[in-house]
């Protein structure tokens, strides 16, 4: 049987990873995040140190710093949250991970805790971003900026690319 309504694609959801402040990635105090060089996203400014697993998925990647964290999602999608700004240059003071390498979690799930008051004391700015590092297969279709609850809270929304948004066509 054939529908005459057109299939909206299922759109997965990106929740905030902390409590505080949703802004837009071009926002964030850093060139190479603001120019979505790694993906498109948004970023948090956190008013608390919990950070919080943004998607249901498997912990792909802990930076050796703890201040980085790859989620491959269960859907597919590549997230990668980056807790402040040049906050490598710490090399892990401040930064408690809850986590491990091929674990596997929930939207809400603890992943961090931060010294947010340590890395403004060290100068770096607490900015957190928060991307889609693959927009070959995913793009995102909404953000949600504004007041964030950390795993709660939708940041943005993605859908998987057609063949032909893949492939650079123009319809």
């Amino acid at each position: 049987m054939f529908s005459l309504h057109k299939e909206e694609p299922l759109t997965g959801a990106i929740y905030a990873t902390q409590d505080g402040k949703i802004l837009p990635i071009e926002e964030i105090p850093d060139e190479v995040f603001a120019s979505k060089v790694l993906g498109d996203g948004i970023c948090i400014v956190p008013s608390d140190g919990r950070v919080y697993a943004p998607v249901e998925g498997v912990i792909e990647s802990i930076a050796d710093a703890n201040h980085a964290f790859g989620i491959a999602a269960s859907d597919g999608a590549d997230i990668m949250i980056h807790i402040g700004v040049d906050t490598v240059e710490l090399s892990g003071s401040g930064f408690e991970p809850k986590v491990r390498l091929e674990q596997r979690v929930k939207a809400g799930d603890l992943l961090c805790q931060v010294d947010l008051s340590l890395i403004r004391k060290a100068g770096y700015a607490i900015h957190t971003a928060v991307l889609l590092t693959n927009p070959d297969t995913f793009k995102i279709v909404e953000f949600c900026y504004g007041d964030a609850a950390g795993g709660k809270t939708v940041a943005f929304r993605y859908q998987k690319t057609t063949a032909a948004e893949s492939s650079g066509e123009r319809g």
